[in-house]
């Protein structure tokens, strides 16, 4: 590893702090270097507060060393004004003449001005160091800018002989039926506190009036979406108790529509239902979602190929009958042993 990419590795290490928190803003780290020693370090800690570059040279002690240091930075410093001040400017303002980017931001706002901007004003400016990893630090961001969708992530628990849930009828309580174990329930709300939105369908709503929050980490719930094609799902049920901001996708309109901070959107059911997700997400601008059942809903994001990773949580559990699990047919990233549960991780891209 030479000197750019250990900096780098530890831009990457203080973005991470933002995960689940810098919607829509990309994940950013910052440190200022001097003779092979860190004088200054910061990160972008929520959308609409200052940037990590403004927080690394914030955190420097003696300004006017800055113009013997190098400043590291995981993506490229934004060049226009939007909630805050360009970043490209205020290194230039602070005669700091050495700068080194992991990977250029393709929003459409920046991409490349940034880098413009400071080799016009004299900076030495190095690009792409540790590109790969700073992509894969910032996938949502890259996705919805790049491929106009957010970054979808399919979840579902099965057992061990396939199903994701038991035969339901008119006498079925109204709640899950747990297929996994309490870690594993806990690491779902671990990636529920990171991604922007979840996204559930009619039956799933129905059948186990879910909340969809965070309770068992820290951060923020996420945005939750639900497909009620003829509003079935009661008005006292969770999802539409108003505590989060919450998206019903409908093909019927009522003059009740976005009271109560539960918003309908209509979408046509026989069309491609999950590219019309896509962009209504994107309107709301939603940068990643976790699509968390049921059968149909998942199996109709593998077939359309609009997904990029799936969790699928195998439990020490046998139903003997049920609704089977959705079919993928991508090759296994990896597995991970969650006590006595199975973690399948699978990749599309």
């Amino acid at each position: 590893m030479n000197i750019h990419e250990k900096y780098i590795k530890r831009c990457i290490e203080l973005a991470k702090n933002g995960l689940g928190a810098t919607y829509p803003n990309p994940m950013v780290g910052s440190v200022i270097v001097i003779d092979d020693t860190i004088i200054g370090e910061g990160w972008h800690k929520k959308a609409g507060g200052p940037h990590a570059e403004v927080n690394a040279i914030n955190s420097v002690k003696d300004k006017s060393r800055l113009s013997e240091a190098t400043i590291y930075v995981s993506l490229e410093p934004c060049s226009h004004f939007g909630k805050t001040p360009p970043c490209a400017n205020l290194i230039v303002e602070n005669n700091i003449k050495n700068v080194v980017i992991g990977v250029i931001d393709s929003n459409s706002q920046v991409s490349g001005r940034g880098i413009t901007h400071l080799k016009n004003n004299g900076c030495n400016v190095t690009i792409g160091v540790l590109e790969g990893e700073c992509k894969e630090l910032n996938k949502r961001f890259f996705t919805f800018h790049n491929k106009k969708r957010p970054f979808v992530i399919l979840k579902w628990a099965e057992t061990k002989d396939g199903f994701i849930d038991k035969i339901r009828d008119e006498n079925s309580m109204i709640e899950p039926n747990w297929i996994s174990n309490s870690y594993s329930q806990q690491l779902v709300h671990k990636l529920r506190a990171h991604e922007q939105a979840i996204l559930v369908g009619t039956n799933t709503a129905i059948n186990d009036n879910p909340t969809l929050n965070v309770r068992s980490w820290s951060g923020e719930n996420p945005i939750r979406i639900v497909l009620d094609r003829e509003l079935k799902i009661p008005n006292n049920y969770n999802l539409l108790n108003g505590f989060v901001k919450t998206i019903v996708l409908t093909e019927i309109l009522t003059e009740e529509n976005n009271i109560n901070n539960v918003f309908y959107e209509k979408i046509d059911f026989n069309k491609n239902v999950p590219e019309q997700i896509c962009n209504i997400l994107v309107k709301h601008e939603i940068q990643s979602v976790i699509i968390e059942g049921g059968l149909q809903t998942l199996q109709s994001f593998i077939d359309s190929n609009l997904w990029d990773e799936a969790n699928v949580y195998v439990g020490d559990i046998i139903f003997g009958k049920g609704l089977k699990a959705p079919k993928i047919t991508k090759a296994l990233f990896e597995t991970k042993l969650i006590s006595n549960d199975t973690l399948k991780v699978y990749k599309n891209y």
